[in-house]
């Protein structure tokens, strides 16, 4: 089979496509025909060494997959040979196959493509774990949604609007918010300009907003403090603009507010019945028609760095998906 590979820390022009001997899965793994990989930004840090986790070498890219059950180990009864499948897998994805522990496989609903598949574990399931477990979102309420043009930002601007907040998307280019506003937030915001406080602050009434989700970070943090609302509460997400911002504890005084980490892999190990229920909830979502996961943008294997650069370069509108 062809697998991308990491053999060292690098940008991803260092990664080399190969063929290696195809897995076979122990007693409680599956072996999955790999159908799309979903592509996020911790993926660009873990090639780089810049993540908090560091798989051996090699290792493939890719946290979260879709496919087909090839193959099951001896102890594996929840899901069986052919059924579609997706899953969050942390690494390993950008491989034509790959062992998955079965009890982190979940069924793909009827109607949901293998690339819309690949990319719900992490951005849905990341999203809705920050605003439901972590901010306890409440119909009503003012949610501020940094960087609404990528995968984790629609996700969270769908969801919130589902979850009945009235949500406020801000994003560096027209056209990701376009993006945002086809996914459902109800005002849009230019962020680039340096003018976020004042521009969420005349969306509420001059109050600021009630929960603010950033996976952005950097000089961007700093104005996020200055427009959470009283008892609001900030999401750190990510860092997606390279630098991790200092708090300004006075702020947290003075706003009575709460800053808030949303560490979502700890979270899936520490409490599988909960992150089990979430995806219930998600996926009746969509059921429901209530969310759509956006691809922006699909790749073969063979372009795995220009998807890698898609990422890296924040140019990423919606989901970056390999297909295989």
């Amino acid at each position: 089979m062809k697998a991308v590979l990491c053999h060292e820390f690098g940008p991803p022009e260092s990664l080399q496509l190969e063929t290696i001997e195809a897995p076979t899965p122990a007693d409680k793994e599956a072996l999955i025909d790999v159908a799309a990989t979903a592509l996020n930004f911790p993926d660009v840090l873990m090639i780089a060494g810049k993540y908090q986790s560091r798989p051996p070498f090699p290792f493939s890219p890719g946290g979260e997959i879709s496919g087909v059950v090839s193959a099951i180990g001896s102890a594996v009864t929840n899901v069986a040979v052919g059924d579609r499948v997706f899953a969050g897998c942390g690494h390993g994805g950008m491989r034509e196959q790959l062992c998955v522990q079965a009890k982190l496989l979940r069924s793909i609903p009827e109607g949901m493509s293998f690339i819309q598949a690949s990319g719900i574990s992490t951005t849905y399931g990341t999203s809705y774990y920050a605003l439901k477990q972590r901010a306890n979102l409440q119909p009503g309420e003012n949610l501020l949604v940094l960087g609404a043009g990528g995968g984790v930002g629609i996700a969270a601007v769908e969801l919130g609007r589902a979850m009945g907040a009235r949500v406020i998307a801000a994003a560096s280019t027209e056209e990701k918010r376009a993006a945002a506003l086809k996914a459902g937030a109800h005002d849009v915001i230019d962020y680039s300009d340096g003018d976020l406080k004042d521009k969420v602050k005349a969306l509420t009434d001059g109050n600021g907003a009630d929960v603010i989700y950033d996976p952005v970070g950097g000089e961007l943090f700093d104005q996020v403090m200055r427009c959470v609302n009283w008892n609001g509460r900030v999401l750190v997400v990510g860092f997606a603009a390279g630098d991790i911002p200092k708090l300004p504890i006075n702020l947290v005084l003075l706003k009575s507010c709460q800053v808030v980490g949303v560490f979502y892999g700890a979270f899936t190990t520490r409490d599988p019945e909960a992150t089990a229920q979430n995806f219930r909830e998600i996926l009746d979502y969509y059921t429901a028609g209530k969310i759509d996961p956006l691809i922006g943008q699909t790749f073969p294997l063979t372009d795995y760095a220009d998807a890698l650069r898609c990422l890296s370069e924040r140019r990423a509108i919606g989901k970056v998906v390999i297909e295989l």
